[in-house]
This record gives structure tokens, C-alpha cells and sequence, in this order.
């Protein structure tokens, strides 16, 4: 798939090629990939809804930059940065590597945008009140192609193009399944996600939801 660059984003095109560059020494070429399909969906989805779509796509572009860190760097960087840190954080520091990947962002590339920063910090377990760009960035994330195809996962699609907030209590209600099937711990952000989300959704839960692998 071919990445979303915009006639104005052609100006910062050399930036995009200095994140791709460390992107590439950092992350495996499936993960890269990935990445790229995260970079064009939050860009196709902030056109859709009449978003910054050069932010969107910087913020799928810089989503995973902390993916692969082990867990004591993400640990560290995330007591050093003065981060909120819960028990199950402790227990499974990949979870923090959203909120680290905008750290570096703003370290490594001089990343100042808020909002991206935001996008880029709540890319996984989403956060209480956040705005549009970032639903579109945990969107993304989740529904992007190459997470696959059933007919649940093209439902959530639909639902990302018709209202964000609905398509974001849907993907945690997934999610939340998955991780109860896989006897996983889960991080209380996401619950606090998935009801603040449900609650400003104008759509009704429905009863019917199916079970199905999630993003982590």
C-alpha cells in the first residue's frame, strides 16, 4: 500500500524519509509494513472526517516507534518522563510503549505537535476524553488491512467512516474479549476508554457482539 502524502506534506517529506530511515534500523520489515497501512488508514479516515490529514498521518507513521524496546528502557524512559505508571504496567511494560513512542518522537525528531504527540500516546489503550485525531490513530492501529478481513473486522471499518467514538467503544469491547479469552491482563485506561467512548457514542451497544483476535 502506498503511503498518504499530501501536496503540502510535500515540504516535510525529507522529515518522513528520516523517520522511515530509523524506522527501518529499529522495527522488522513486517512491523514496518505495518505501520505504513497505519500511516494511510489514519490518513484516508482524518479525510473522511474532515481532519488534519498531514497530522494523521504522522501520527500513524510514529505510532510503534518504542514497539520493540525491551522492557526496562520502556520502564525507565516512562519513570524518567514522569509518567503514570499502574501495576499492570509493572507486569507488562509493552504496554507503555505507546506513551514512549511519543517521547521519542518528541526526542529523536523534534516532534512539537501536541495533538500528534497525543495520537502517537494513545494509540493503544486510547484515553478518556480524547479527541478526534487520536480515535482516528487508535482506529488505525486496530482496523488497518492488514489486520485481516473478516466480516467482523469490515463492520468495524464501516462503523470507523460513520462515527469515531462508536468504532472506538467497539474495537475495546473486541479487544477487552480477546485479552479475557487469552487470561490476559487488562490495563484499567482502556475500560475507562471504552466507557467514555460508549457514553458520548450516539449508537446503542448492540447484544450481539462477536469474539475474535485483537491488537495489543
Amino acid at each position: 500500500m502506498t503511503p498518504f502524502v499530501t501536496t503540502e506534506a510535500k515540504d516535510s517529506l525529507c522529515d518522513r524519509q528520516q523517520v522511515l530511515a530509523w524506522l527501518t534500523e529499529n522495527v522488522p520489515p513486517p512491523r514496518l509494513q505495518h505501520i505504513l497501512r497505519v500511516e494511510t488508514m489514519a490518513a484516508e479516515l482524518a479525510l473522511h472526517h474532515g481532519l488534519d490529514v498531514d497530522r494523521a498521518a504522522g501520527a500513524g507513521l510514529l505510532h510503534d516507534l518504542a514497539k520493540y524496546f525491551p522492557p526496562e528502557r520502556l520502564l525507565s524512559m516512562a519513570r524518567e518522563a514522569g509518567l503514570a505508571i499502574t501495576e499492570v504496567d509493572e507486569a507488562d511494560p509493552h504496554l507503555l510503549h505507546a506513551d514512549v513512542s511519543a517521547l521519542v518522537a518528541r526526542q529523536q525528531f523534534g516532534i512539537t505537535d501536541e495533538q500528534v504527540l497525543a495520537a502517537v500516546a494513545n494509540h493503544t489503550l486510547g484515553r478518556p476524553g480524547m479527541d478526534a485525531l487520536s480515535c482516528v490513530v487508535f482506529l488505525a492501529d486496530s482496523l488497518e488491512p492488514g489486520r485481516g478481513q473478516t466480516m467482523e473486522l469490515e463492520e468495524l471499518r464501516k462503523v470507523a467512516q460513520q462515527n469515531l467514538q462508536e468504532a472506538v467503544w467497539r474495537v475495546c469491547d473486541r479487544t477487552l474479549l480477546w485479552l479475557v479469552d487469552q487470561h490476559r491482563l487488562i490495563h484499567p485506561r482502556m475500560i475507562l476508554t471504552r466507557n467514555w467512548a460508549m457514553q458520548v457514542a450516539p449508537a446503542k451497544p448492540k447484544k450481539s457482539e462477536k469474539k475474535g483476535t485483537a491488537k495489543i
